[in-house]
């Protein structure tokens, strides 16, 4: 696991703290939230990054992105876009939902970035080598999912650590399972160090990790991604059971999931096995196993 240094604002009594315009304490998010009227959205899990050490360290990773295009996504009060800018980096475009914090992004940084208003899940994203963001966590996992599924060559995120133990997770692991299959279909997850909920206003109930996913080069190893992911749900739907009961039970294998597995490349134990026993690579090969059958 690679790590980098977040760091720690201190604590400071008195005046809100700011940074390059943009609010660097909790005392000074609330004001500046109370000032634009936005009340964060505890159904969405939002909270607004208090520490510029987080921010500089996300942008750290940023910069080792293989070319210039940068999308944030939720810009927010700017924390991260400062910090983006501070480094230099750019072009920088920065996607928020809400109005009110656009107008308050784009009255701060003006013509330094490019400001597009709208959902993450639902617009059609600007081309960019990398996307950065920290997530609202009843969003994450879907916004990450399409992030990955159009190939994104490096996506920072700063997520609930339990997602992101999840997208990690290797096999034997009870956080391994979809999620983590999925990030491995279309490239590779790196964890680095944790943010404590000290680091966010509202304070979270849990804390967040830093999260980097590099595209996988050329092709992906599945002939067909909706089929294969059908093929990881219908598997995982019954994690505990071991798959020799499970694979016949998969839509059209009834009769030949042994010779499947064995075209697979499957230990020869297989059917003993539980699908959280297997890696990744091992069910990239069943589709091609299924795919050159059908």
């Amino acid at each position: 696991m690679s790590t980098t240094s977040t760091g720690s604002s201190s604590r400071r009594r008195g005046a809100p703290q700011y940074l390059d315009g943009v609010p660097a304490d909790a005392d000074a998010v609330r004001a500046t939230l109370a000032r634009l009227g936005v009340r964060p959205n505890a159904r969405w899990g939002q909270s607004f990054l208090t520490d510029p050490f987080v921010a500089d360290a996300e942008a750290a990773l940023v910069a080792r992105a293989p070319g210039p295009r940068i999308l944030e996504i939720g810009g927010g009060l700017g924390a991260l876009t400062a910090a983006l800018l501070r480094r230099g980096l750019g072009p920088v475009t920065v996607l928020e939902k809400d109005r009110r914090l656009a107008d308050h992004l784009r009255g701060t940084f003006g013509d330094r970035i490019a400001l597009a208003v709208g959902d993450a899940l639902v617009v059609d994203l600007p081309p960019a080598e990398v996307v950065v963001g920290n997530l609202p966590y009843s969003v994450a996992t879907p916004i990450l999912l399409r992030l990955l599924a159009g190939r994104v060559p490096r996506v920072v995120v700063l997520l609930q650590e339990e997602v992101a133990q999840r997208l990690a997770a290797g096999p034997d692991s009870k956080e391994y399972g979809r999620l983590a299959i999925a990030a491995r279909l279309y490239g590779s997850v790196e964890l680095f160090r944790p943010v404590p909920a000290s680091a966010f206003e509202p304070r979270p109930k849990v804390g967040s990790r830093l999260l980097v996913h590099t595209a996988r080069a050329g092709d992906l190893p599945v002939p067909s991604v909706d089929r294969f992911e059908r093929l990881v749900r219908d598997l995982f739907s019954a994690r505990r059971k071991q798959l020799g009961n499970l694979l016949p039970r998969v839509h059209g294998l009834r009769d030949r999931p042994a010779a499947l597995a064995r075209r697979a490349g499957w230990p020869d134990d297989w059917a003993h096995r539980r699908p959280e026993n297997l890696a990744p690579e091992a069910y990239f090969a069943l589709a091609r196993a299924i795919d050159a059958t059908v």
